[in-house]
């Protein structure tokens, strides 16, 4: 792919996008394909070196605020006219409260699946605690003389920590797969404001 093709998959890519911001990232891509073609380069080499344009849209569009792609797609490109206004008023009832019940259902998936995380992080950090009590009980009651239930106690202890710390790794496992399906479902939903070239 050269240099015309990959900035014009670019567009195509970014056509959802403010113009300006657009126009800033071809000049930005363009520059530096010049930039490595001048260094030696074939424009096919400097292309393949930046990468391919799909995960260039993808880190450009997570990296644009979702107000500035809302704001790009929402804003109509013409005046709107008397019976499309009627109809936008008229179905307010219906698109609003489909609109409100959407956003309601993945925000009470998401504080539930956030829920289930905080509740493993409790238990994993009483499972660890778990294993003080147990040295402790189990010290004590050996120095009473219940040599076999104080080991039994320090060896329910140990085993209490062990699944403590099984879990804490789960945990962490947890917390960096809701942090990443967020990222994608908030990149998910920016490109679904994103308009592509094809449909329009």
């Amino acid at each position: 792919m050269n240099k015309h093709e990959f900035l014009a998959e670019l567009r195509k890519g970014l056509s959802g996008l403010p113009k300006e911001d657009i126009e800033e990232r071809i000049a930005f891509y363009g520059e530096m394909i010049e930039d490595r073609v001048e260094e030696g380069c074939s424009e096919e080499e400097a292309v393949s070196e930046i990468g391919s344009v799909e995960e260039i849209v993808s880190q450009i569009v997570a990296e644009t605020p979702i107000s500035k792609i809302v704001k790009e797609r929402v804003s109509p490109k013409r005046s709107l006219k008397a019976w499309e206004i009627i109809l936008i008023i008229l179905g307010a009832p219906i698109w609003l409260s489909l609109l409100i019940a959407a956003f309601s259902v993945l925000l009470s998936v998401w504080v539930a699946v956030f829920s289930v995380i905080v509740s493993l992080w409790a238990v994993a950090v009483s499972l660890v605690a778990m294993l003080l009590g147990g040295i402790a009980a189990g010290v004590v009651i050996i120095v009473k003389g219940g040599v076999w239930q104080g080991i039994a106690l320090l060896g329910a202890g140990l085993a209490c920590a062990g699944i403590g710390i099984l879990l804490f790794i789960g945990c962490l496992y947890a917390v960096k797969g809701i942090v990443f399906l967020t990222k994608e479902l908030v990149v998910g939903i920016k490109k679904a404001f994103i308009r592509k070239e094809e449909e329009r």
